[in-house]
């Protein structure tokens, strides 16, 4: 029997309820993912497309109505299909305005899970093809949050290119979620089953750089004892993402376009080609036609890797989508640091909308990282950085002589001692009679 397509969360803090469905789904070759808890559900769900959540709804710290508004509005289009052992009239109307087809009460047999799996999913299909502007709508696409127009072409984009293995070059400022973009261009197509290999190229020494993603023959180098697969070879069936690739050498760029041209990748030390199909996506915040002049990018390989170009647009350009993005935030750190949602008082909003983000999202979520360990249940403005908050723009034109800074010192050194001469003396380090004939002066 065929592996079925969709994806299912299983989420209970019972194991035993939790393998009786897998093995369930499974015996009709459905994917399954289990969790025992919604902080380990909502893990699952940024990392992988979930199709339909199967969920318990009284589970100790969060229970699973929370993790039901959470999927409503991160993941409209995700079908949701409740159990539980203790049902009430009360549970049931909050479940159906969660967006909740099916509710099925333990203890319940294999047929009327199935049953009720299959009603979700046929009703799920229905809202999907009745939504023709579901990408204007919805405020997420994958793991892709914004509601700005230059988000809007950036899924567009995706959209294109989701279904086919056309190479790609995603650019864009550090921190804008180019490694994000490349992951939705996995997850949301045909190909989403293969593997997602990201590769950090910055990050990897470039002496070892040829050998981790090609792979290497025993006796290749020393330390070389044993032959080993690369990241082509791990990738194979689905797509590699090389961050930074303006960091690789010469070397590397010059295997990278055979395997472009050729469809196949040759170890270190070998002289067999191992034939590949895979999707290659890139990405760089450097200035790639720069280095072609510079020489330190080759010509023919970039024009290789830029079949379709998609720009990642600064958080600066797309204010529109700061409230989404810190709703995110809020929530994900919100459980992880406190056990419970954390709000955000109105008047950080328009800080965050004013501020020009120089390091984009991932300065975003750094700050609200902070500023929700520094609060209890709201964040405020207190807990946000001073190089956030306004400054009066004091001219750094307007200099002064060295002896009226030194008056303006040792008056303010006056102030701080309540005029004590003797106690100002002292921090100024010269004696009464010194400091006497300069406030005299």
């Amino acid at each position: 029997m065929e592996l079925r397509k969709e994806n299912i969360l299983l989420v209970d803090d019972d194991v035993h309820v939790l393998e009786i469905l897998q093995r369930h789904l499974q015996s009709l070759q459905y994917h399954t993912f289990k969790a025992v808890s919604v902080r380990e559900a909502v893990i699952i769900l940024k990392d992988t497309k979930i199709d339909v959540l199967i969920t318990d709804l009284n589970m100790p710290e969060i229970d699973g109505f929370e993790l039901l508004k959470f999927t409503s509005e991160h993941y409209p289009k995700m079908g949701k299909l409740v159990i539980t052992g203790f049902p009430s009239i009360q549970d049931s109307l909050k479940v159906i305005k969660s967006g909740v087809v099916e509710y099925l009460t333990k203890p319940f047999t294999k047929n009327e899970l199935i049953d009720a799996l299959h009603k979700t999913l046929a009703q799920n299909k229905l809202v999907s093809d009745t939504k023709s502007t579901k990408i204007l709508t919805n405020e997420t696409y994958g793991e892709i949050i914004g509601k700005s127009k230059r988000i809007y072409h950036v899924i567009q984009l995706i959209e294109r290119v989701k279904n086919n293995k056309a190479t790609v070059f995603i650019s864009g400022e550090s921190g804008t979620g180019k490694e994000l973009v490349a992951r939705s261009i996995h997850y949301q197509g045909q190909f989403s089953r293969g593997p997602f290999i990201a590769v950090n190229c910055g990050g990897i020494p470039e002496n070892l750089l040829e050998a981790e993603l090609f792979g290497y023959v025993k006796g290749a180098f020393t330390g070389a004892d044993t032959n080993r697969n690369g990241f082509f070879q791990a990738a194979n069936g689905g797509t590699i993402f090389l961050d930074e690739i303006g960091n690789a050498s010469l070397a590397v760029q010059s295997r990278l376009l055979r395997v472009l041209q050729e469809k196949e990748v040759i170890k270190v030390g070998s002289q067999k080609a191992e034939k590949i199909d895979l999707r290659i996506i890139t990405a760089t915040n450097s200035n790639l036609k720069e280095m072609i002049k510079n020489q330190s990018f080759r010509e023919d390989l970039y024009y290789r890797l830029t079949v379709v170009e998609i720009d990642v647009p600064p958080l600066r350009n797309r204010p529109e989508d700061i409230s989404l993005l810190a709703d995110k935030f809020l929530y994900k750190y919100g459980l992880e640091y406190k056990d419970r949602i954390v709000k955000m008082d109105p008047d950080v909003l328009p800080i965050l909308e004013r501020y020009t983000w120089p390091g984009n999202i991932r300065e975003l979520e750094n700050i609200l990282q902070r500023a929700i360990i520094l609060s209890d249940k709201t964040v405020t403005i207190e807990a946000l950085p001073e190089s956030l908050k306004y400054n009066i723009p004091f001219s750094e034109a307007d200099f002064i002589s060295l002896k009226d800074m030194e008056k303006q010192y040792i008056l303010k050194v006056l102030r701080v001692c309540n005029n004590n001469k003797t106690k100002a003396a002292e921090i100024l380090q010269i004696n009464r009679k010194t400091l006497r004939e300069k406030l005299k002066d």
